[in-house]
């Protein structure tokens, strides 16, 4: 009888494994077959069936489907089961948070394996930050790392290498680079590959070349590193040369091949070039891919065919959000087709395509265009609805968005919000306040981002110059400018100059203004002599204004505006026959003064 038990209970639990492999065997299967849903039920549905595998695999999926609510539930399925301080299920949650964009949860993951960590979760935290635009903290993490003594592997030096990529920060990279060179890791051809990426990226064009030429094998990575970095370089002729050069090496190129191709004929106003690369992208198959369109898009709209552009993304069978917001870009780009971006933009959302941070940024700076403060409230309770933590691009284009749509007090607001700030948000809200007459608190929050240690740039400066030369701080603006060439050593543009002579002139310092502008030598510019004739206006200077007048009449000579002035410094001081002179010109060129006019917006149309 104790034999009949014991056999009873071997053949139960032979049927019970035997069982149990079916459903993982299934399981897989579904999983290999992409069928998301089905494996998750099944999994549910036989809560016993606990296996690692199982769980990484239905996990996997959940990563390259980029399905969210099934991966939360994962997570919670494993957790409760005690699965929360297994090492490989906590790396794999850390890679899902990762990809939907959740840097905090990821970060949680990762601080609370505490001593737990290997250098996969050293490597998914540094990717997740890196991934999603947190460049600064990735770097943070890589050295921490580095003094606790973790040695990295390829792929953490990828993830390194590309933030520094992103920040443009070839000093920092170079570091990195030099632990590379000490390590095993130098002729590893995904390593090489993204050094080659950040110096072609980053302007060493030379020493991109160097490392490409050092490469006994080369990937395609590697291939596309070299012909965007010619693009980015604005050599046009060497970014074919090497797509060639490819070409007849055997490689098949990619949609970022492409990308990275069409993007040098964006900005060397080659319409000829992108109708031929558009053929070829037919020719290889390439013609209904969501990429090269979305490329082919941004390169015929920066060279001026919208028609094109248009065309393109009309005629493909999957629209997808990175081609719709390359055409949403290119109708902001050309201000006659706001019209066309806001439609595209209710497009999508009718289409229930998603939006994510880029396109959030193409619709704040559209509504800041026109300065439509009710649409951009709306773009901005969307950006809050999708993610409350957005990104610092999207706070950026929401301060001026609020700025140019005349609301401070909301672009106040938003910055202050803001988790992280960049110089670009410092300036964005220093540019807000100078041209909203409030030039001492522009200065205010210039000395507060110098004190909390960031470094002015050349746009900082030129946001400075006019806040205080159109609010009267001729003596603070003086001290910028002085502050900008000798403490920061940057070197002024044509803008800076031309501010200079127009805050000199604004404040009174005509002469001062005249003299600078004779002294540096400059190419003639109406901007510059407008601002002189303007302040002679102002202050009833005839004799300068009379010597602006005149280069006016010859670089701008249909431009009613300065005949008008002109004549009004002469009415000013009861020089009529003068006066009616310069009107007398007017008529005889045909000029008329051109009219005031403004917009409204309704519910219906702008």
């Amino acid at each position: 009888m104790t034999m009949n038990r014991v056999c009873t209970g071997t053949v139960k639990h032979v049927v019970e494994t035997h069982s149990l492999r079916a459903l993982v065997s299934n399981i897989q299967l579904l999983c290999n077959s992409g069928r998301l849903q089905d494996a998750l039920k099944l999994l549910l549905l036989n809560p016993i069936l606990l296996y690692q595998s199982v769980c990484l695999k239905i996990l996997q999926l959940c990563i390259d489907q980029l399905a969210e609510n099934e991966g939360r539930l994962i997570h919670n399925h494993l957790f409760s089961n005690g699965f929360h301080s297994n090492l490989h299920v906590n790396n794999k949650l850390m890679i899902f948070y990762s990809k939907m964009g959740e840097v905090h949860n990821t970060r949680d993951l990762f601080d609370k394996m505490g001593d737990r960590k290997n250098i996969i979760s050293w490597t998914a935290m540094i990717s997740a930050y890196s991934q999603n635009g947190y460049f600064i903290e990735a770097l943070k993490v890589f050295s921490l790392m580095h003094r606790l003594g973790v040695n990295a592997n390829q792929f953490t030096y990828g993830s390194a290498l590309r933030a520094c990529t992103k920040m443009v920060c070839l000093s920092r990279g170079k570091q990195i680079q030099g632990r590379i060179h000490k390590g095993r890791f130098f002729e590893n051809l995904f390593v090489k590959s993204a050094l080659l990426d950040m110096h072609s990226k980053c302007g060493e064009i030379k020493d991109a070349c160097y490392l490409f030429d050092s490469m006994v094998e080369r990937d395609l990575v590697a291939w596309n590193s070299i012909i965007g970095g010619y693009a980015v370089q604005k050599e046009t002729i060497k970014s074919i040369q090497m797509f060639c050069l490819m070409l007849s090496e055997g490689r098949t190129p990619d949609s970022f091949t492409f990308g990275s191709l069409l993007r040098a004929f964006s900005k060397d106003n080659d319409l000829v070039r992108i109708r031929q690369t558009h053929g070829i992208t037919i020719r290889l198959g390439f013609e209904y891919d969501n990429i090269v369109n979305g490329s082919l898009i941004d390169a015929y709209a920066k060279n001026g065919s919208i028609r094109s552009a248009k065309q393109i993304y009309r005629n493909m069978p999957n629209k997808d959000i990175i081609s719709c917001t390359a055409l949403i870009n290119a109708c902001a780009r050309e201000g006659k087709f706001i019209r066309d971006a806001l439609n595209l933009f209710y497009e999508i959302n009718q289409m229930q395509l998603g939006v994510d941070d880029v396109i959030l940024c193409s619709m704040l700076n559209v509504c800041s265009n026109i300065a439509s403060l009710g649409i951009g409230r709306q773009i901005h309770a969307l950006a809050f609805k999708c993610r409350s933590n957005y990104d610092v691009a999207t706070g950026n284009a929401l301060i001026d968005m609020y700025a140019k749509s005349g609301s401070i007090d909301e672009a106040n607001r938003v910055f202050d919000e803001m988790d992280e700030k960049n110089i670009i948000s410092w300036t964005s809200l220093i540019s807000a306040h100078g041209k909203h007459g409030y030039g001492n608190k522009a200065m205010s929050l210039y000395k507060i981002m110098v004190f909390k240690g960031l470094k002015p740039n050349d746009v900082t400066f030129l946001s400075l110059l006019f806040a205080c030369s159109h609010n009267g701080l001729t003596n603070e603006g003086m001290e910028c400018f002085d502050s900008m060439v000798n403490k920061y050593k940057i070197m002024p543009r044509l803008e800076h100059y031309s501010c200079l002579i127009d805050l000199l002139a604004r404040g009174g310092q005509l002469e001062e203004a005249y003299d600078l502008l004779c002294k540096k030598n400059f190419k003639p510019s109406p901007s510059l002599w407008g601002s002189i004739l303007g302040a002679c206006g102002i202050y009833g200077n005839i004799s300068l204004g009379e010597v602006a007048a005149k280069e006016l009449f010859y670089l701008d000579p249909c431009n009613s505006i300065n005949y008008v002035v002109l004549a009004s410094i002469y009415a000013s001081a009861c020089f009529w026959n003068e006066s009616f002179r310069i009107r007398k010109l007017m008529e005889k060129r045909c000029l008329v003064k051109d009219r005031g006019y403004s917009y409204y917006q309704s519910t219906n149309r702008i």
